[in-house]
């Protein structure tokens, strides 16, 4: 049974160099008719703040439309997770977009505004989420993945430059990552893993990197969990590991379309209940964004969130 829902907007104006508010502008004349409210993001983490603030002051049926990148819906999603009064949907106006594709929805902003407006009180799909929690950052929530090491140093990397911001105005934000993997490489020195998994402790030599993926994508298009689903209750767990810098060059290449899985040096299995350990600290990253080092420890949480999708 359909239910009515207050139609809400996040905004993050700064997603791609600008790109979204430029597409927010487009979009909001669609708008005119249609009963709703509008907020804009200023710094990090507003995007959970704001979201948290709504959903709280308001206990009817919620639609919370995140506009903007991965991050932007990182954000939103932290700020609404076990809310059943919310439903999410989502405009994707930065540069990845990994949340679109992991969850089948359109990765053209100005189709996606059709598309919500024409389920906007559509029933909701529950998905699943992940909570990790860090030493020194505590805890938070991720819907599409979490990783550490070469792939974590590399995000921080490219998150941090200033290239990226120029590149992303010109659509060509994703050199800045290919980049720093090249110059990167040369330096990151692979060490110890130690990965408890439901119990069950594994222990990898040489471990380039290890992504605990909600749903297949990340890394703007890389099919890193192919076998990975936000409804099944488990983690995909990816390790890569003792192999030399030049094979791990061809493997980033094979994971656009998930070729990566056939090779000896690429462990694959599903998992609940991760703790993460290496022998000496590396970065961790959370849907893309770079949140401490390690160690830390992932846990399930089934069925938390809601999001609108087609039926078809």
């Amino acid at each position: 049974m359909s239910e009515k829902r207050k139609l809400i907007f996040i905004v993050n104006p700064a997603a791609k160099n600008g790109f979204s508010l430029r597409i927010w502008r487009k979009l909001s004349k669609q708008l005119i008719d249609i009963p709703h409210e509008v907020y804009f993001t200023e710094k990090t983490n507003d995007g959970a703040k704001i979201a948290k603030k709504v959903a709280m002051k308001d206990s009817n049926p919620l639609l919370i439309v995140a506009v903007g990148g991965d991050g932007t819906i990182h954000e939103v999603i932290n700020g609404i997770i076990n809310m059943p009064h919310v439903t999410i949907a989502y405009i994707p106006a930065g540069s990845g977009n990994d949340f679109a594709r992991g969850f089948s929805l359109p990765t053209d902003p100005l189709k996606s505004i059709d598309f919500i407006k024409s389920l906007i009180d559509s029933p909701a799909t529950l998905f699943d989420a992940g909570i990790y929690t860090t030493n020194k950052s505590g805890s938070g929530v991720f819907v599409n993945s979490v990783g550490a090491g070469f792939d974590a140093l590399i995000s921080m990397k490219g998150n941090r430059s200033k290239a990226k911001k120029w590149l992303n105005s010109i659509s060509l934000g994703k050199l800045v990552y290919t980049y720093f993997v090249i110059t990167e490489l040369f330096r990151y020195r692979p060490t110890t893993l130690t990965l408890e998994v439901d119990g069950e402790k594994k222990i990898y030599e040489k471990t380039w990197f290890v992504t605990i993926s909600n749903q297949q994508y990340f890394g703007g298009g890389m099919k890193i969990a192919p076998h990975a689903n936000a409804r099944d209750g488990e983690f995909n767990i990816t390790v890569v590991h003792n192999l030399s810098k030049i094979k791990l060059l061809f493997i980033f290449i094979t994971v656009f379309w998930g070729g990566h899985l056939k090779y000896k040096e690429v462990d694959s299995y599903n998992g609940r209940e991760i703790s993460i350990r290496f022998e000496q600290p590396v970065w961790v990253h959370a849907d893309g964004e770079d949140i401490a080092e390690t160690p830390f420890y992932v846990n399930i949480s089934p069925k938390s969130w809601r999001l609108i999708q087609n039926a078809e």
